[in-house]
């Protein structure tokens, strides 16, 4: 049976023409079912008829990916481990927009970390994701489905007063290895009759893959982070080999031609690890590197990953690197790590399958 969470609205119009013979617009209803008012089950839907709610019982499902886990920081992040229909896990993190949020309907607001693919190739030396290696692609619905359970847990359930404001592809994965399920779940996203997201509060973080970043520039469907984590080719070539295969002045060289809209830029990020890329002239070097490319950057202290030869630098030297690279006229802004304390923090995720929770809800 298809699963109606993996068919664009294009795609579910033509389906429910030719298998249960229903006009467009009644896709349109139960596109609006599925995404905006979060039905589980087609008797919901009052507005379909009952014959063609019974054709697509017969025909159709609407499966979630399944809630394992949730652990809460006390921070207020929340990460969820899921499992999709194959039993395969992944995690995906709620970060609110201020240390005392809760999930209630005060106003708040908050950002879902998506993941796009279970494990990762890339083999980021300082990544917990990194060392899982690779399993699969996620289809668009496993990625879409993330956030219905973050939706559903924070009880955010009026489009016109979200509480899930903003996106992030930087779980786990790399998004650009996974572009056709990944441009399909942005579409999705972008349509104006489901989940409404501007492409502005939408980011997709990626390594840099050679081939398909053109591609989702060319979309305009999100906005683009970059993971750079060293200044120079040798020693991104050490801490982050899958990614250092496209060589970093090749990178920049493109990136400096990335087609942006008015006001938008490119967010780097840059992870400090301690002893490693966190000097001053390391600061000095990247300053050049980034200097001609419209854009931001993120630093990103250390989150200590169980086993990992890696250690967060001290705020002396944090700060340090900061006033070097703004001293350079590079806009750069230590972002604060959260969910550290249930590894939901930056290169932390790993989807460990000794995971067990009651609390689901």
């Amino acid at each position: 049976m298809i699963n109606l969470l993996n068919l664009t609205l294009p795609e579910l119009t033509v389906w429910m023409q030719t298998e249960l013979g229903e006009p467009a617009f009644r896709a349109v209803q139960v596109w609006q079912w599925v995404w905006q008012k979060m039905a589980r089950d087609f008797e919901a839907m009052s507005n379909v008829s009952r014959s063609c709610r019974a054709h697509l019982a017969e025909t159709a499902r609407i499966m979630w990916p399944e809630t394992i886990a949730v652990e809460k920081s006390v921070d207020g992040t929340v990460k969820f481990l899921l499992r999709l229909d194959d039993g395969s896990l992944v995690e995906s993190v709620l970060i609110p927009s201020d240390s005392h949020a809760k999930p209630d309907n005060g106003g708040r607001r908050w950002t879902l970390c998506l993941s796009s693919q279970v494990g990762c190739a890339m083999g980021c030396t300082f990544c917990a994701t990194g060392q899982m290696g690779f399993e699969r692609n996620m289809t668009m619905c496993e990625i879409l489905g993330q956030i219905l359970v973050a939706r559903a847990w924070l009880g955010d359930s009026r489009p016109d007063r979200p509480l899930l404001r903003n996106l992030v592809f930087m779980g786990m994965g790399e998004p650009l290895l996974n572009l056709q399920e990944l441009l399909r779940a942005l579409a999705t996203l972008n349509n104006e009759k489901g989940l409404n997201f501007s492409p502005r509060r939408i980011t997709v973080s990626t390594c840099g893959i050679e081939k398909n970043l053109s591609t989702l520039g060319a979309s305009g469907l999100a906005y683009l982070a970059v993971s750079l984590h060293a200044p120079n080719q040798a020693l991104r070539a050490r801490i982050m080999p899958g990614a250092a295969r496209w060589p970093l002045d090749a990178l920049l060289k493109t990136l400096k031609t990335y087609p942006l809209k008015t006001r938008e830029r490119i967010t780097f990020e840059y992870l400090l690890l301690g002893g490693v890329n966190d000097t001053v002239e390391h600061a000095q070097e990247l300053a050049r590197l980034i200097s001609d490319v419209k854009g931001k950057l993120n630093l990103i202290v250390y989150n200590p990953v169980k086993g990992s030869q890696y250690a967060a630098p001290g705020e002396e030297r944090v700060l340090a690197f900061e006033r070097c690279l703004w001293k350079k006229h590079i806009t750069a802004v230590v972002r604060k790590s959260k969910g550290q304390d249930i590894n939901a923090a930056c290169g932390q995720l790993k989807a460990a399958r000794t995971k067990i929770s009651a609390d689901v809800h």
